[in-house]
C-alpha cells in the first residue's frame, strides 16, 4: 500500500511553480501524491503536469478570521477522510491552517516548510499576531523545515520552536533547481537577438535585471532609485555628490564624468584590456520581470513615475518563461527585505549571471561575497548604486564573478540533490526512526 502524502500551499502557483516536479518525483518513489490549494487554473495543470491528484480548498493570503476558519474545518474534514500518513505545508496561511487541520485530525507526520517570514517586515500588533501564528504552526508540527539557515538561525533565536524540529535539508532550498533547464545554452541566439530588439537593446549596453513581484518589499523603489541615479548620478537627495565629484576626477576607467554617459562615453577604454567589453556604452539599461501588485504592498508613486518615464528602464510584466529574459541580461539585482531560499537567485545564476543581493536568509548563502556576486545592506539606494556601477564598470571583476556563477549553483543546488534529500527524509519519518512526538 502506497504512502499518502498531501502537499498544501495557500496559492496554486506555488504548489504548480514552487514545486515543481517535486509531485511526481514522489509519486514515482512510491507515494500517492495529493495537491490541496486554493482553486485556480495552476491547480488544475499541477493535474495534468504532474499527473497527481488536487482538491481545491480556499484560502486567503491576508488575515481573514471568519474564512481562515471556514478554511481549517474543509481541511479537518478532508484529511479525515483521506487519513494520509504524511501531511507537508508550504506557505504561511497553508501552514497554520493545514499544521492545525493535520493535528486535529490524528495525521501522525506533519511538516511544515518556512520559505520566507512575512512577520520580520511587521511591527506592533499584527506582530504580535503573526508571531502567535507562527509558533501555533509550529507547535503543531512534527518537524519544521526552514530552507535556508538564516531561517533556521531566525526561528531558534526568536524561540518560535525547539531546536529538534528543525532541519535545513540539503544545502537549503524547497526545490532546488533544474540547471539543464535554466542554462543559457538552451536560449538561441536568433531568440536573444530577436528579443533584444524588440526591447531596444543595444549591444553595447549593460542590462541589469529584476525577476519577481513588483511591490515596496522586494526592494524595488530603492532599486528604481538607484538606477536613476546610474543615469544622473544625482538622486534628488544629495547623497551622493561629493563621491561623484571625486569619481569624475579619478575614475580612471571613463574619459570624462557621468554627465557623458548619455553621448556614449567608452566606460571601460582604462583598465579592462578589452576594448569590445561594452565600449561606448550609451547607458545601463534595467530589466523589470513580474507583475506589479498595488494592492497589498504598493510601489511610491515617484517609482512608478520613473519606471513609466524613463526609458532605459524595461518592464515586461510577468513572464510564463523568464530565461530568455536572463539570457539578453548581465547581471541580476535582487534587493528584496526578506525571502527564505529566494529561486530567482538560483535561476540567474544557472543562466551565467552574477548577482547583486541584499544581506537577508537565503541570499545571502547562495551568493558567496566576491565570488559568484556581492551582498548588500537592506533597503539602501546608495550601496545598490555603488555595486551595480562597480559591476558595470570593472570587468576584471565582472568576470571573475560572472565565470563562478553557474558551477556555484550547480554543486550546490542541483534539484535531483534537493529531492532525494527530501525523499530520504520521508523515508526516514515513516520508518520511524526518528521516534516523532506528538
Amino acid at each position: 500500500m502506497k504512502t499518502k502524502l498531501i502537499r498544501l500551499t495557500t496559492v496554486p502557483i506555488s504548489l504548480k511553480v514552487l514545486l515543481k516536479g517535486q509531485h511526481q518525483f514522489m509519486s514515482s518513489k512510491g507515494f500517492e501524491v495529493i495537491g490541496v490549494s486554493s482553486a485556480g487554473a495552476e491547480l488544475d495543470e499541477v493535474h495534468k503536469t504532474e499527473g497527481i491528484r488536487i482538491v481545491p480548498i480556499e484560502m486567503s493570503r491576508k488575515i481573514t478570521p471568519i474564512a481562515d476558519i471556514k478554511s481549517l474545518w474543509q481541511t479537518y474534514q478532508f484529511f479525515k477522510k483521506e487519513k494520509p500518513q504524511i501531511v507537508h505545508t508550504h506557505t504561511p496561511k497553508a501552514g497554520i491552517v493545514g499544521m492545525l487541520a493535520a493535528k486535529l485530525a490524528g495525521v501522525p507526520i506533519r511538516l511544515h516548510t518556512v520559505a520566507g517570514l512575512p512577520l520580520m517586515e511587521a511591527s506592533g500588533n499584527k506582530r504580535k499576531v503573526l508571531d502567535f501564528v507562527e509558533k501555533l504552526t509550529y507547535n503543531c508540527a512534527t518537524r519544521v523545515y526552514p530552507n535556508s539557515k538564516g531561517l533556521y538561525d531566525f526561528i531558534l533565536t526568536h524561540q518560535y520552536t525547539s531546536e529538534d524540529k528543525l532541519k535545513v535539508i540539503g544545502n537549503g532550498s524547497s526545490n532546488g533547481i533544474d540547471t539543464s533547464f535554466f542554462s543559457k545554452d538552451k536560449i538561441s541566439i536568433d531568440v536573444q537577438q530577436n528579443l533584444k530588439k524588440e526591447l531596444k537593446i543595444t549591444p553595447s549596453d549593460f542590462v541589469f535585471i529584476f525577476v519577481g513581484r513588483l511591490v515596496g518589499d522586494k526592494g524595488i523603489n530603492e532599486l528604481v532609485k538607484a538606477f536613476k541615479g546610474l543615469g544622473s548620478r544625482d538622486l534628488g537627495s544629495g547623497i551622493w555628490e561629493q563621491e561623484v565629484g571625486s569619481r569624475e576626477q579619478g575614475a580612471g576607467s571613463r574619459e570624462q564624468g557621468a554627465g557623458n554617459r548619455d553621448q556614449g562615453v567608452g566606460i571601460w577604454k582604462q583598465g579592462s584590456g578589452n576594448e569590445d567589453w561594452k565600449e561606448n556604452n550609451s547607458s545601463a539599461k534595467l530589466l523589470l520581470v513580474g507583475p506589479l501588485e498595488s494592492d497589498l504592498d504598493p510601489l511610491q508613486p515617484e517609482t512608478l513615475e520613473e519606471i513609466n518615464s524613463n526609458p532605459n528602464i524595461i518592464s515586461v510584466g510577468f513572464q510564463k518563461d523568464v530565461r530568455p529574459y536572463f539570457a539578453v541580461s548581465d547581471a541580476l539585482v535582487f534587493p528584496s527585505y526578506r525571502e527564505g531560499f529566494p529561486n530567482v537567485v538560483m535561476q540567474a545564476g544557472a543562466m551565467g549571471l552574477p548577482s547583486i543581493v541584499s544581506n537577508i536568509n537565503g541570499c545571502n548563502e547562495i551568493i558567496v561575497e566576491g565570488q559568484n556576486g556581492t551582498i548588500i545592506p537592506v533597503k539602501d539606494a546608495e550601496a545598490i548604486y555603488k555595486a551595480m556601477e562597480k559591476m558595470m564598470n570593472d570587468q576584471s571583476y565582472y568576470t571573475s564573478l560572472q565565470v563562478n556563477s553557474r558551477p556555484m549553483i550547480q554543486s550546490r543546488y542541483e534539484q535531483s540533490l534537493v529531492w532525494n534529500a527530501l525523499l530520504e527524509e520521508y523515508d526516514r519519518l515513516v520508518a520511524g526512526t526518528l521516534g516523532i512526538r506528538d
